[in-house]
């Protein structure tokens, strides 16, 4: 069939993400000023479907803003990161740049706001976009302009306002489809949808080649891309079966026929709790008759197209693929994001580069999807681009090498939760980078989009552990300055400390180490490169788990204020740290330095860093822990001695207090005391400085003793 043929929305709407770095300087400020236009008129008229004001503050969902927020967010957005990346100085309105900035992401149904707000009229935010609309142009037309176009770019800057906008104008769309039809109206472009529809196909599964995937992306790339593309991933995926067509409504049929919306099995405990909230029992945009059908489109109600794909959310997918597993005896699911890519890599053309598109997507074709046996692709597969996204059984995460980009350091972060799903292919409203291959989109798996899904039969996935962003300012604090940046000239703190303590090894044996108190773990990484095995133990367990997130996944993200609530994202890794080789031979647990179970014995050397004044009997540990290291082995402590009644009462403070002579008695004088006769004190004791960054502009700056003990 010829898809040139299949067209009935008209070409002179259809744009592509720009080529960043082809042509003359001046003929790219040409090409993203048309862009920039064509999408700021795209993204008004769909807003011209809206029936009457009422349409633009009624909520479609309960989980979202009216679309009065969206109909001035995306004009907000250009005036709020040009001024925030210094490129401009200027306002246009501070209420609505306020007001319309935030709020974007879908809710859970668990933290619902039913908070209501002074929304302003639609005249008022179009007098806004219109305003916007001359600064932007004007900016573009007098911008310092460089080929290639980078992230750190002018026009990078103008480029992500109208990429966000691209991704605006689908997501509207949706909440359009979900208001009533009495609040929308009919429109010549997004009123023009596919008018052909008849019986459903009967799906089969076709076999997929596996292998090794690489996903990612370099800043060499020619096309815009969102931070969360950038970086390099590679996943071995098995050869596996999957589904020739997307799952059609008439396929969707027989899961509910079967009760699927009411059998509990089929569902994840997420599923059935959104179940409960929303009362569902059939696909939103399914119009329940009586005992049958219809179908809402973004305008109208129609005739069930039962051969078109359809529209769900994830865990309304995951539910069918567990009645269709239980119904074959097979293992089904949706594709992890890599088994996407296996099946998309078979197709050799991408937008902005194809003459025409080889699926239902960028407008090219319809408002609304088609059948799913309408456009084939290589293998025999249909609809491996566009009609409806697919959900993907991945929640998003970062790719190795992951920056967050400056301007817009909350675009990617937030979902990096394990509650947001990637979904891949793109739909039928799909424009701009929401078209492109290595487009990463993920949404709350209750999220309601022109989504669908392809079921496979393969292997079940390991539980995927996700390393989310650490946000609490303790423990971040403690993986900077742990793994972090040095202040001040200050070396880092770790590290100096076993530095330091090595003078005194040589000669001995290095078979087993202790460290206690551990913390986040970077002295128990720098023992491993001399001990052949650490024991790292600390009371916190949330400490304790940024390490061992290391050991795992070779990566460790977080999050450190700066003030307020604006914080700076950063990541560390094992390979950074050059521990890949080492990093095994620490056991990290969680333990009592003052009830140590027997099993922790036998060291050659044990080291407590800046543990003493935080415990809450530092004697009885003292002489606990004189029988856990062999003749000849060591002790190291370091402590800035700051007793605090806190963690330690002040008659179990080893000094720091006058003696009953009235002299001054240091905590040294205690140590010595508590500690003989078994260990003898090597050398002089020794100052370590260190930092600890608590904001952008607060440090503690302190400065540790450090002795060594050996056990005589």
């Amino acid at each position: 069939m010829n898809p040139s043929r299949l067209s009935v929305l008209p070409e002179s709407i259809v744009t592509r993400t720009t080529v960043l770095n082809t042509g003359e300087a001046e003929q790219k400020r040409e090409e993203i000023l048309r862009y920039f236009h064509k999408s700021f008129d795209l993204y008004e008229s769909l807003f011209d479907c809206l029936a009457n004001e009422e349409a633009f503050t009624t909520k479609a969902s309960p989980l979202r803003h009216p679309l009065i927020f969206y109909f001035g967010h995306t004009a907000v957005f250009y005036i709020n990161k040009l001024n925030a990346a210094k490129l401009i100085d200027e306002r246009v309105d501070p209420a609505l740049e306020s007001s319309l900035a935030i709020g974007v992401d879908e809710m859970s149904w668990d933290d619902l706001n039913d908070n209501n707000y002074p929304w302003p009229t639609r005249d008022q935010v179009k007098d806004y976009r219109d305003k916007t609309r001359a600064i932007v142009d004007r900016f573009i037309r007098t911008c310092d302009v460089q080929l290639p176009v980078g992230w750190d770019d002018p026009l990078w800057m103008i480029m992500m306002g109208i990429e966000h906008e691209r991704i605006h104008l689908e997501t509207s769309s949706v909440l359009i489809r979900e208001l009533p039809l009495s609040m929308v109206q009919a429109h010549e472009l997004w009123g023009t949808i596919c008018t052909s529809s008849g019986t459903a196909p009967d799906n089969e599964l076709l076999p997929v080649t596996g292998g090794d995937i690489s996903l990612g992306k370099s800043r060499q790339d020619p096309l815009y891309g969102w931070d969360l593309e950038y970086g390099t991933q590679t996943n071995t995926v098995a050869d596996f079966k999957a589904g020739k067509f997307l799952v059609s409504n008439q396929e969707f049929l027989d899961f509910m026929q079967a009760g699927g919306y009411t059998t509990r099995r089929y569902w994840t405990d997420e599923g059935w709790g959104w179940i409960r909230y929303r009362h569902a029992t059939h696909p939103v945009f399914w119009v329940s008759e009586g005992d049958s059908y219809r179908y809402r489109t973004m305008l109208e109600v129609i005739d069930m197209p039962w051969d078109w794909p359809v529209d769900v959310a994830y865990l309304e997918a995951k539910a069918f693929c567990n009645w269709k597993s239980e119904q074959t005896g097979t293992h089904i699911r949706m594709p992890t994001e890599a088994e996407w890519h296996a099946l998309r890599n078979t197709v050799d053309t991408d937008q902005p580069y194809w003459d025409r598109a080889p699926g239902n997507i960028n407008l090219e074709y319809y408002a609304s999807s088609c059948p799913v046996n309408r456009h084939e692709f290589p293998g025999g597969f249909y609809d491996l681009i566009g009609n409806v996204w697919q959900w993907t059984e991945t929640p998003v995460d970062a790719y190795e090498g992951f920056e967050v980009h400056p301007a817009y350091d909350d675009f990617s972060t937030p979902t990096f939760d394990g509650k947001h799903n990637i979904f891949k292919g793109g739909c039928w409203a799909s424009t701009g980078n929401y078209a492109i291959k290595d487009a990463r989109y993920a949404f709350r798996r209750h999220f309601y989009q022109h989504s669908g899904f392809r079921y496979i039969q393969a292997e079940p996935i390991p539980e995927s552990k996700m390393n989310v962003y650490e946000k609490d300012d303790m423990v971040a604090q403690y993986i900077e300055f742990h793994y972090g940046d040095s202040y001040f000239g200050v070396p880092n703190f770790p590290v100096a400390c076993i530095a330091e303590a090595s003078s005194h090894w040589q000669g001995r044996k290095m078979q087993r180490a202790l460290d206690i108190g551990c913390a986040t773990g970077r002295s128990s990484f720098e023992l491993a490169r001399q001990y052949e095995h650490v024991d790292a133990l600390d009371f916190s367990a949330r400490l304790i788990q940024a390490p061992t997130a290391l050991q795992a996944s070779g990566i460790q993200r977080f999050a450190l204020q700066d003030e307020g609530d604006l914080v700076t994202y950063k990541e560390v890794t094992i390979e950074e740290l050059g521990y890949q080789d080492i990093k095994d031979k620490v056991s990290f647990m969680q333990g009592d330095a003052c009830n140590l179970p027997e099993k922790f014995a036998d060291y050659d050397m044990v080291f407590a860093g800046n543990l003493i004044d935080r415990l809450y009997d530092p004697a009885l540990f003292l002489n606990l822990i004189k029988g856990r290291i062999r003749q000849g082995g060591l002790l190291v402590i370091t402590s800035p001695y700051t007793w605090l009644e806190e963690f330690t009462d002040k008659d179990k403070r080893l000094g720091g207090f006058k003696a009953d002579t009235g002299e001054s008695y240091t905590t040294l004088d205690g140590l010595r005391e508590t500690l003989a006769p078994e260990f003898q004190q090597l050398g002089t004791e020794t100052d370590v400085p260190f930092v600890i960054r608590e904001t952008r502009r607060k440090y503690q700056h302190s400065v540790a003793q450090l002795t060594v003990w050996e056990k005589v």
